[in-house]
């Protein structure tokens, strides 16, 4: 049985600090993978600026490449929307014999206690959470099962590389070459 960290996001798009955080997990954590989870749509961010799911994960199956620890999933793309991450897990449960914990940064602590059904998928999984800038490591909910970690720190936004790219920047260094590409494709000048 392996241990799995799911990694859920928009990925709107990938970013490198997406994947350094997800190997610095992997290197301190107990785990030997890591799954981006390729979410079409949190039910607790806007839509806006969304990309085409399709294109989020075709950017993240290129990120991840070469990276045989690494797996990108559109687990959530057959699933009913919009995306809870206990409908999820259950699914990978019934599914697989792996453990699974969620990797989530310290952002989503303050809001954990609004997931869909917290008090059952804190019985199922754990929490492995990173820091990120501006947020404590503090949970609403008090019997999430918690693994805090002192990762890098990048102050790379998806949403400051979607300004970037609408102002025809140069986003070179911040997403893998293979997603720039991607995005060149998509008619954005980067």
């Amino acid at each position: 049985m392996a241990h799995i960290g799911l990694y859920f996001g928009s990925f709107n798009p990938i970013h490198n600090g997406h994947l350094i955080i997800a190997q610095h997990m992997l290197n301190e954590g107990p785990f030997d993978e890591i799954w981006f989870v390729v979410s079409p749509q949190n039910p607790l961010k806007e839509r806006k600026d969304l990309l085409p799911q399709n294109l989020r994960f075709e950017m993240v199956k290129a990120a991840v490449t070469g990276n045989p620890q690494f797996r990108a999933m559109d687990i959530e793309f057959c699933l009913p929307l919009p995306s809870f991450t206990i409908q999820t897990l259950e699914h990978l449960l019934e599914k697989s014999g792996n453990a699974f914990s969620v990797v989530i940064g310290s952002d989503n602590l303050p809001r954990l206690h609004q997931w869909k059904d917290i008090e059952k998928l804190c019985t199922l999984t754990d929490f492995h959470v990173y820091n990120r800038s501006g947020s404590e490591l503090t949970s609403s909910v008090s019997n999430a099962r918690i693994t805090a970690y002192t990762a890098p720190f990048l102050d790379i936004s998806a949403s400051h590389i979607r300004n970037l790219l609408k102002q025809k920047k140069s986003i070179r260094y911040m997403v893998p070459n293979a997603v720039r590409e991607m995005l060149m494709q998509q008619s954005f000048v980067a």
